[in-house]
């Protein structure tokens, strides 16, 4: 057998590159939802209840509803998206497929990115989607009906990846849910601040500038941190 055959036989199989891990997951994520649709749509029928019963408690006040309105569906979309928290690594865990995760090739903090970003297209963008109808149950302007879309598309993901976090801390915790309401909820007051507060603002005409500049803020500095956070949560976790 000559060099050239040698080499054929005991070269070794590529291991995929942690974009291809990440995608390979993001795409297995998506499927699962598809599956389970019950644990997505739960969460987005509560965002619709919630926004559709204000008014009705509230009256048919047109002044007031503008006033509460962009507060009132800020405030449904982070309740909607921390109900799927709690299956985000709760499934893989139980599985065994979270320890094969960490004891891939692929970065697990890459891996966490990918989950998050599936969490995200499944339990927030959908928000943002119907964000727009909602809103013109409160009366909203088109400006502001656009500026609300728009802070729950730049703070949804925020709030994906600071829930993975409470997520990772409290994973196998009895009692996990409390707890991670808890450690989340002080976290998740920055984003609805400024979020509501940046529709607010619009309506008023005062710009939203500043407000959105700081939810991209909080944006690029969770997407840097909360995956590694994640990681060294999870590996805790399997310890």
């Amino acid at each position: 057998m000559n060099s050239q055959a040698l080499t054929a036989v005991h070269w070794p199989q590529a291991l995929p590159s942690p974009w291809q891990a990440m995608w390979g997951l993001l795409r297995r994520d998506l499927r699962l939802a598809l599956r389970r649709k019950a644990e997505w749509l739960g969460a987005v029928f509560f965002f619709v209840v919630v926004a559709a019963l204000f008014p009705l408690a509230i009256g048919p006040e047109p002044d007031t509803l503008r006033l509460i309105g962009p507060g009132v569906l800020w405030v449904a979309a982070l309740l909607a998206s921390m109900l799927s928290l709690g299956r985000l690594f709760e499934a893989d865990h139980q599985d065994g497929s979270l320890e094969q995760m960490a004891l891939s090739a692929a970065p697990l903090s890459w891996l966490v990115s990918a989950k998050v970003a599936a969490h995200w297209l499944i339990s927030g963008l959908p928000l943002v989607l119907l964000s727009p109808l909602l809103g013109l149950q409160f009366g909203l302007s088109s400006e502001a009906l656009a500026m609300l879309a728009l802070t729950l598309l730049i703070g949804t993901p925020v709030l994906s990846l600071l829930g993975a976090i409470g997520a990772a801390l409290t994973l196998g915790v009895r009692g996990g849910g409390v707890l991670q309401s808890l450690l989340l909820l002080p976290l998740y007051v920055p984003v609805l601040v400024f979020g509501a507060g940046a529709v607010e603002s619009q309506m008023r005409g005062l710009g939203a500038q500043a407000h959105v500049s700081v939810l991209l803020a909080l944006l690029l500095a969770t997407a840097a941190f909360s995956p590694w956070a994640c990681a060294a949560a999870l590996r805790l976790a399997l310890e």
